[in-house]
């Protein structure tokens, strides 16, 4: 006898919720990590805080585009170019000056 096709499970809201909580709540500690790592950077004299903290400001920059892509307010815009800015900036500074 054969056997019916098995269907694949389609993704319901509750599974779209708990995918979108586990990837916030992972972004929650690589930024904590991130946080760390900075520090511990700039405590030894170490110039790779310029790149993690790059990092923190990409973060924050996309996490405001996010919130400006639903909300549609123009403060959310207009700080995450600025913290996007700031990320570009620390970024190629560490890039060149090591």
């Amino acid at each position: 006898m054969k056997q019916p096709p098995r269907q694949r499970p389609l993704k319901d809201e509750r599974d779209q919720q708990i995918e979108t909580q586990s990837r916030s709540y992972a972004l929650e500690f690589v930024t904590a990590a991130a946080q760390i790592v900075t520090v511990m950077c700039l405590i030894k004299g170490n110039p790779a805080w310029k790149g993690s903290l790059s990092i923190l400001f990409f973060g924050i920059a996309f996490g405001l585009f996010y919130k400006h892509g639903e909300y549609q307010e123009k403060p959310y815009r207009q700080v995450g170019i600025v913290s996007l800015i700031i990320g570009i900036a620390l970024l190629l500074w560490f890039g060149i000056s090591g």
